[in-house]
């Protein structure tokens, strides 16, 4: 897939999450006596066993999954990316320990430290917030340490630190410009696999909970009826695979510098 094209579907998925729902009606709203309606001009994507619009949920459970997964991408960013500083540039004692609560935390994998905290409160949103952060902060953290001890050492950055330039002056004209391409990449590959964690959770039951929507409680309501109604369960389905696609064009891409 192209970039041109991948930025033309998050754009659409975009718009989807963030203008859709304020032109379509509510998500919730139920009307038996037009369960499982085929697409029609009154239903663009017809309706499910509730008679509730598919579209106006499908548009709620993309805005709920991409801002779960934006958020916790960019909180994982920050810590990972500020702790990997911090790391590269104290070494010592502090260093020793930021690797070893990295490594405690590979220890299991991402979607299990998901799993548990989603258990603690289920069909609440701050563990998964949590779960998210705690899984995809560590690649951030190891990244960012590698290079940024490589740059600090560098003669540049050492010619910086002789002129009397501080630390923010440093990493805004060094270690910033290096990274950018890398955690932008990072970034992208973090937004996309929290979309699957959350899409996997919901899918499972143990993410978010009825009447609210999301991408993977969708294909479990559609489940039930797919041989009848393939309406309900291909939208949820086509929409996950092509935002996945998109976030991994454009983060393979970036990372290699194209």
């Amino acid at each position: 897939m192209s970039r041109k094209l991948s930025w033309l579907l998050l754009a659409l998925v975009a718009a989807l999450a963030w203008i859709a729902p304020a032109l379509l009606p509510d998500p919730a709203a139920q009307d038996l006596s037009a369960s499982l309606q085929a697409p029609s001009a009154s239903y663009w994507l017809g309706t499910d066993a509730l008679g509730r619009n598919v579209a106006a949920r499908l548009a709620a459970a993309t805005q709920i999954s991409l801002s779960l997964a934006l958020l916790s991408a960019l909180l994982a960013a920050s810590l990972g990316a500020g702790l990997g500083l911090l790391a590269a540039w104290r070494h010592g004692w502090t260093e020793r320990l930021l690797l070893a609560l990295a490594d405690a935390v590979l220890a299991l994998p991402g979607l299990l430290w998901v799993l548990l905290l989603s258990a603690l409160a289920p069909g609440r949103t701050w563990p998964l917030y949590l779960g998210l952060v705690l899984t995809a902060w560590v690649e951030f953290f190891r990244t960012t340490r590698a290079s940024a001890a490589t740059l600090l050492g560098g003669p540049q950055v050492q010619s910086s630190q002789l002129l009397g330039f501080g630390r923010i002056y440093i990493v805004q004209q060094h270690v910033w410009p290096a990274l950018r391409g890398t955690l932008l990449a990072l970034t992208a590959l973090a937004v996309c696999n929290a979309v699957l964690a959350v899409s996997a959770l919901g899918f499972v039951g143990i993410g978010l909970r009825p009447p609210a929507a999301e991408l993977g409680l969708l294909m479990t309501e559609a489940l039930p009826y797919y041989a009848d109604a393939p309406w309900m369960l291909a939208p949820p389905v086509l929409l996950l695979l092509a935002t996945v696609l998109a976030l991994q064009t454009l983060g393979k891409k970036h990372g290699l510098g194209a």
